[in-house]
């Protein structure tokens, strides 16, 4: 038995001990479970097992220290109002800011990020990492690292463009829907459903096979694909203001459409829209990258990381990790704003620890 192996069962259980004699109770029930799985893994997988199970909780304990850092940053350079909210934001929900901080630093400042050119050819192909490529080249010898730092700029920008056009598409049709009513109302209830019976990636290589592959054409095909989620949930939500008092006053004081919805709707349905923008960026920014994948989102040579994991997934079958890095760029993005959906999900709906 190595020192490893003698130092992480004791360390362990020392730890859970502490625990158990302060009254750490939560404490004392991970540290504990973690020693008791440790032990089953330890049996089946050995050494090697006990070292991935520290690794993990490094990582963890690395993301748990830097999102506790961030939170405490962001409750010291924000103004009073939001310092507050910010203050009793779960951990999960500032490790998502800081994620997606990072992500829109990254887009903005790629050109100075990036030591080489997203179309810039440096290598042979598929060559390893060096002082130069920290990760290596692809399958034309262009740097994966520029590439993937040009692709927060490239995918990240697009799928953003995307879910405002489809959130604004979908919210003020569902807004004029609830507040005109009749027949427009049951008009626009009926087209939704039609768009929402068809499946969003086969509708959308249906329509890019149809009107091609530019970005303009992506852009205008994701959101009337996604507009009609918004759609329905801005109705729903539209539908119970509409009938509120203050509603048929402002009716009755002669005041229009246009209005009633800016004044009276809107700010009372902003909770549950932001929370969908969240949600709905998610889906969107999946969707492009699945199409990239597919060879019909973003076109060479623009770096993109649906398209990255298509061009180097030859890479896997001899061991290299490489085209998992975009692929877990697109993971992390997601994960993050899932965490700040949440978050603020919890917040609007007016619950209290």
């Amino acid at each position: 038995m190595s020192y490893f192996i003698v130092g992480y069962y004791a360390l362990l259980i020392g730890a859970s001990c502490l625990a158990a004699f302060y009254q750490k109770r939560g404490v004392f029930l991970i540290l504990f479970s973690l020693t008791l799985i440790s032990f089953i893994v330890g049996i089946v997988g050995g050494e090697s097992s006990l070292w991935f199970i520290t690794l993990c909780a490094a990582a963890l304990a690395l993301a748990a220290g830097t999102s506790f850092a961030f939170r405490e940053f962001l409750v010291i350079v924000l103004p009073t109002e939001l310092s507050k909210a910010v203050k009793t934001a779960p951990l999960t929900a500032a490790f998502g800011l800081f994620v997606i901080m990072t992500y829109a630093i990254a887009g903005v400042f790629a050109p100075i990020i990036a030591p080489f050119g997203e179309a810039e050819v440096i290598s042979s192909a598929f060559a390893p990492a060096d002082e130069n490529m920290i990760l290596g080249a692809d399958q034309l010898g262009r740097d994966l690292f520029s590439r993937l730092v040009y692709g927060a700029r490239n995918t990240v920008g697009l799928a953003l463009t995307a879910t405002i056009c489809a959130f604004l598409l979908g919210a003020v049709g569902g807004m004029l829907a609830a507040t005109i009513g009749g027949w427009f109302d049951q008009f626009m209830g009926r087209l939704v459903d039609v768009i929402m019976s068809v499946p969003s990636l086969i509708f959308a290589l249906l329509l890019l096979s149809i009107f091609g592959t530019n970005v303009a054409i992506l852009v205008i095909i994701i959101a009337v694909i996604y507009a009609p989620r918004v759609f329905r949930l801005t109705r729903a939500v539209a539908g119970n203001v509409v009938v509120m008092d203050y509603i048929e006053a402002a009716r009755l004081r002669g005041e229009g459409t246009f209005y009633l919805i800016r004044r009276e709707i809107l700010p009372n349905s902003t909770a549950p829209l932001i929370a969908e923008f969240g949600l709905e960026f998610c889906f969107v920014f999946l969707l492009v990258a699945g199409l990239s994948f597919l060879g019909l989102g973003i076109q060479p040579p623009t770096a993109d990381w649906g398209s990255m994991v298509r061009e180097n997934a030859t890479l896997i079958s001899f061991g290299e990790i490489t085209p998992l890095f975009p692929a877990a760029a697109i993971a992390l993005l997601t994960v993050a704003v899932n965490f700040v959906v949440d978050w603020m999900l919890y917040r609007s709906s007016g619950l209290k620890s």
